[in-house]
This record gives C-alpha cells, structure tokens and sequence, in this order.
C-alpha cells in the first residue's frame, strides 16, 4: 500500500468512525427531543394539566441544554490534555446509558413525582456528553484532512445530526404506526426507541476505539505542549471570538431546533390535526434533505469557502422563516413538506460548514476547548429553548407569527457574526503555527503575514 493510498483509507477510516458515532450521539439526543411532544407530557407531567404539562415537556429539553457547557468544559479541558479519540469513547458510553435508562423509567403513574425528577437527570446526563461530543468527532475528522478538504471533511461528522434525526424519527414512525399503534404507543411503544440505544452503543464503542488520534493533538503530546489551563487561556484571549461564533450558531440552531426539538411537529399534530405517522415520516423526509444539503454545504465551503456558504444560508432562512408556517396553515401534509424542504436546506447550508470553520480559528492547544464550548454556548443561546419560547409565543399571541419573527431575528443575529469572522480557509493546523492561528479570526483585529493567504 503505497503512502496517498494509506492517507486516504486512513481519512475514510477516521469519517466512518465520526459519522457513525455521531448519529448513534444525536439518535439518542433526538429520540428524546421527538418523545418530549408526543408522550412525556402525558407520561411524566399529566399532573400540571395539558397546556402546562407540554411545556414542561419542552422545558426538560431545553434545561439539558444548559449543562451542554459544562460536558464542553470537561470535555475540552481533557480533549485538550490527553487526546481527542479518548473523549470520543466516554461521550458515547455517557450517552447511550442516559438513554438505555429513560427507556426503563418508571412513568409518574406509577412512582409519582420521582419520575420527572429521574426523567431530568437522565436528560442533563444526555446533555453532558452532548456537550463533549462535537468537539472531538469534528477535530478528529478536519485535523486528520488535507487543506483543501476540510470542509468536505468536516462536514462528516455533521451528517450524523440529520442521520441521528432520520433514525430517531423513523424509529418513533415504526412504532407509532406499525408496531405498537395507538394506546400501545404510550403503554410500552415509546420505550423501544430507547433500549435500542444499548445496541447500537457496542458499534459505536467498537468503531471509535479502531481510529487513531489526531495528529495535531498526537504531534502537541509527543512535545509536552499541551495546555495547562485551556479553558483559562480561551477566555482570556479569545473570549470575543467564542461570542462571535457561538453566535454563528444560533442563526441555525434556533431554526434548527423547531423540527428536531419538536415543536413543528407538535404544531402539525396538534394544531393543525394531521396525522401523528405522516408528520413523522415528513421528518424523516426533511432529514434526508437536512444529510445532503449539509453534504452540498461541506463541497461548497471548499470551493467557495465557510463565510460565503454560511451568507447563502442564512439568506435563504430569513426569506423563509414566514412562509414555512403559512404552508403548514394553508396545505396541509404537502405544505409541510415543503416547509420542511426549505427548512432544511437552510439548515445544511449553515450547518455543514461549522465544523471547518470553527477548527480554523481557533489556536491548536485550546482548539478542542474552543470549538466545544463555541459550540455549547450557541445550543444554549439558539436551540437550548427554542422550542419552549415557540411554543409560549403561539400561546400568547395565537399566532405563528410571532414564532417567525424570532426565528428571523436568530438568522440576522446569525448573519451578522458571519460578517464579523474571517474566512481562514488552508490556515496550517498544526502546534508550529500557533502564531498565526491566534489572531485574525475577527475583523476587529489584524492578521499576521503568514495567516493571510489562508483567508477570504
């Protein structure tokens, strides 16, 4: 086997282990966000009253958002110290026993207020490991790729996102519609989901333990160069640039998060009456579409480069952002086919892109700690409770309206911290051009001489 040809089975190698890990990660995350609309207001908040109990719902699902940070904060102070592969396997195991464990809990019918309480604590363990997830799947699958890759590279790791909501949805369909219809759905169906997870957690744990560690990471050990106190260091030299791209999150995870966190399906069914199977497999349509614009948005973002591919998404989701709802409204099943359409074209346009961007601008011996906290700190600010606040706005005003209006203002907020970071596309990765990888990511601040042929 010659070296290129190694290079590549190697690269493949690296994307089937973040691929598959990440969308065991996210199946886990999402089957709970899917559930919260459909059965955990009845099983686990019926006490508060209908209206209340959805709330509550949607509330668990945002409240593990706020420990995302904290699972980025362990999670990158270790990626950055002892490696990003071993942060991988414990994110995974974290994960897939919090959901293993939602899938045997008892209901409140059953152990009264014990259950919701359980039910939480197994959400914010989802959200530890969320938290630390990211970071290491996307660094080990960018640090590993050539320069003029790296978008195509990084945007592997995302595509278990959509694959994760694809699998989660289609599961939740299964069982909805084919194998426990009905009554049989909120007795024992809904279970099902979850205990899968301890399947597929052997294959991840198996895959991720194959691939070798990153090779910027891996180069940094064999020095002794790590960081003592990474997080220190992020904050106090690069605080404004972890606003600034967290920021960049929000203008998609807001939008993102009323399709995976629930909401719009809960609108479709509840408001609108369609049928519970039909809005689920459209989720699972507006997956399929979500996996190849984010595949498009990867192609794109080495060819045009991050920034612009970001602008060109959030363009399209701020011209979009009221007419998805008035199709829902309007038509019905088909209406909300195409809603989901353009939504999640949107969403891989300003998604696929992410995972590049951020390992670009941020310093190799902070990088893990940068693009995980980055990374939580927009899920809190965006997605966090979106669809809660979604969900208060209709009640409020009894209009969806309001729902657009937010979600156009998470866009523009998007937009602008677009416009605020450079484009570092081909910046050198590795520890011996930390120099140049410490400044210029903003406008705000001058580039050094090497960093300028890397940008745009």
């Amino acid at each position: 086997m010659t070296a290129s040809t190694a290079a590549v089975t190697s690269q493949r190698r690296i994307a089937f282990a973040t691929i598959i890990g990440t969308t065991i990660e996210w199946y886990d995350f999402f089957i709970y966000a899917t559930s919260a609309g459909l059965v955990f207001a009845q099983l686990f908040f019926q006490p508060a009253g209908k209206d209340i109990a959805l709330l509550l719902s949607f509330a668990t699902v945002g409240i593990s958002f706020l420990f995302r940070p904290l699972g980025a904060f362990l999670a990158g102070h270790f990626g950055d110290v002892i490696g990003r592969r071993a942060m991988l396997v414990a994110t995974l195991v974290l994960m897939g026993t919090a959901t293993t464990l939602i899938g045997v809990l008892p209901t409140y019918a059953q152990i009264g207020i014990a259950a919701p309480i359980l039910l939480l604590l197994l959400r914010i363990l989802q959200g530890l490991s969320a938290g630390g997830e990211w970071g290491g799947a996307v660094l080990m699958a960018v640090e590993h790729a050539p320069s003029d890759r790296r978008g195509r590279a990084g945007a592997w790791p995302q595509l278990g996102v959509p694959l994760g909501f694809l699998l989660a949805s289609g599961m939740t369909a299964l069982m909805t519609g084919v194998i426990s219809p009905g009554e049989a759905f909120l007795q024992w169906g809904w279970r099902v989901p979850f205990l899968l997870s301890v399947v597929l957690i052997v294959v991840g744990f198996v895959i991720r333990r194959s691939v070798s560690e990153s090779p910027v990471f891996a180069e940094i050990a064999e020095r002794g160069k790590q960081a003592s106190l990474p997080i220190v260091t992020l904050f106090t030299r690069h605080w404004n640039l972890v606003v600034l791209a967290a920021l960049v999150f929000v203008g998609n995870g807001t939008l993102g998060y009323m399709t995976t966190g629930g909401f719009l399906n809960n609108y479709a069914i509840s408001v609108q009456h369609l049928d519970t199977t039909s809005v689920l497999v459209a989720a699972v349509f507006a997956a399929t579409v979500w996996f190849f614009s984010t595949l498009l948005a990867g192609h794109l973002a080495d060819v045009i480069g991050r920034r612009n591919t970001f602008l060109i998404g959030f363009g399209l989701q701020a011209v979009i952002v009221f007419p998805v709802f008035w199709l829902v409204d309007t038509a019905g099943l088909p209406g909300l086919y195409i809603a989901l359409l353009l939504i999640s074209t949107g969403l891989g346009l300003t998604y696929g892109p992410l995972a590049a961007w951020y390992a670009e601008i941020f310093p190799a011996s902070i990088r893990f700690s940068g693009v995980s906290i980055t990374y939580a700190i927009g899920a809190v600010l965006g997605g966090a409770f979106a669809p809660m606040i979604a969900q208060m706005l209709l009640g409020a005003t009894g209009t969806v309206a309001a729902v657009s209006a937010y979600l156009l203002i998470a866009t523009l907020l998007g937009a602008g911290a677009t416009l605020c970071l450079r484009d570092r596309s081909g910046i050198p990765l590795g520890p011996d051009h930390e120099a140049e990888q410490a400044t210029g990511a903003t406008i705000f601040e001058p580039q050094t001489t090497g960093a300028l042929a890397g940008t745009r």
